[in-house]
């Protein structure tokens, strides 16, 4: 579930919520029906904005809502989900965009992709996904070609890519494809008018995801000795910061010439989300649920299983054979699983609905903490108001202020 639009259930109305879950259900099933079952695997929540932005603009719904059965995702339970044309053109893109990552992943032999037979495997698999997406995509007058362009041109751009390069140069071809992909959504609702502000915060919305996922992984990256864009182009975070609100401020713009016929739920993910992505991102806002009285003191913000332990949150615990790390250690990562272990813990997280609704839960095979994704909270629920500077008299939210 990979994506930089990850709203909080606290700051959507049980409406909104309702269609959030309809449009991310409906990209995954898309996935399956047109795709088969492996290509789930790319369901994304910024992928699911394609399906949000075509369904806005049209005139009625009629058709465009079915009920899908139990899903261990859900709890078990039925759910209207979204279907027709914007949910396949999310489909179609996001299988596409994945097939890059994966062939990226491969070429930089990637954790499990060193090896050959399964480098080989994903090389067939990125094959097939772009294949299919542009089978999809032909089928809703889209050329995904455009896509694989620019992810070609992309791999190009990085290698010549150094000190003093700018980084909008970096990001232009990530641009290029997020705005045909969002200028497409005019076209398959009848709105030709609307293409241009579309490709507009199209645009801007690929540069703040790559912006975003630079910022993210540039420790990550630096430790690896990965590639990237912020550490290539000697780019600080006050830059990146700089450009980012911008991107948030022009997709606001952008968005107020675009001709919705119900553009409540695309508003609020693009206008509102946007800049909660933006301070998550830059470590600049966190969620005040049950913490407002530890942040005004400053004290120790408890993780998932209470408190830390008197002493400090390494300090040695009865009946923990671990104990303290050694001095000037931090505490030591888990040992990744392997495949098989991984695919067994996956098929339980599955099966137990902990990926979708635990607070956290351990990766299959990473072991890294993950919070599930209808359980991500990182609002500011105690100011509601600052998510509507960007409007005038916005009722979007139903937050009750006079904004």
């Amino acid at each position: 579930m990979f994506g930089i639009v990850r709203p909080c259930s606290h700051r959507l109305t049980e409406g909104l919520r309702t269609e959030w879950m309809a449009h991310l259900c409906g990209l995954c099933l898309a996935l399956r029906s047109d795709h088969g079952q492996l290509a789930r695997v790319v369901t994304n929540y910024d992928g699911l904005i394609v399906s949000v932005l075509t369904e806005a603009q049209v005139e009625s719904r009629t058709g465009r809502r079915r009920t899908a059965g139990p899903c261990p995702l859900r709890a078990m339970r039925t759910a209207p989900v979204a279907q027709g044309e914007g949910a396949r053109l999310a489909a179609a893109v996001s299988l596409v965009l994945a097939s890059a990552k994966v062939r990226d992943h491969v070429a930089d032999r990637d954790g499990l992709l060193k090896r050959r037979p399964v480098a080989l495997a994903a090389r067939k698999v990125a094959a097939s996904w772009d294949r299919a997406g542009a089978r999809t995509g032909a089928s809703l007058g889209f050329d995904t070609a455009v896509l694989v362009d620019a992810v070609d041109r992309q791999t190009a751009i990085e290698a010549l890519a150094g000190p003093g390069t700018s980084l909008l140069t970096v990001t232009e071809p990530t641009e290029t494809a997020t705005a045909a992909a969002f200028a497409h959504t005019a076209v398959l609702a009848g709105r030709p008018h609307n293409a241009e502000p579309l490709a507009e915060a199209g645009r801007l919305f690929g540069r703040l995801a790559h912006l975003l996922d630079a910022v993210e992984d540039q420790a990550s990256d630096a430790a690896s000795g990965a590639w990237n864009p912020l550490t290539a182009t000697g780019t600080d975070l006050a830059e990146a910061r700089r450009l980012a609100d911008d991107a948030v401020h022009g997709i606001r713009l952008a968005l107020r010439e675009a001709d919705f016929v119900d553009g409540r739920l695309a508003h609020v993910l693009l206008a509102h989300e946007l800049k909660q992505s933006v301070d998550r991102s830059f470590g600049t806002a966190g969620c005040a649920h049950g913490h407002a009285d530890a942040a005004a003191h400053g004290s120790h913000q408890p993780g998932p299983y209470g408190s830390p332990p008197p002493g400090g949150p390494y300090a040695p615990v009865p009946g923990n054979p671990y104990g303290s790390p050694p001095q000037g250690e931090g505490p030591r990562p888990p040992a990744p699983r392997g495949f098989l272990a991984g695919c067994g813990v996956f098929t339980g997280l599955c099966c137990t609905c902990q990926m979708c609704c635990a607070k956290e839960y351990e990766g299959p095979w990473s072991r890294r903490k993950h919070e599930g994704f209808c359980r991500d909270c990182d609002c500011d629920c105690c100011d509601c108001c600052d998510a509507c500077q960007c409007c005038d008299g916005c009722d979007c939210c139903d937050c009750g202020c006079d904004c």
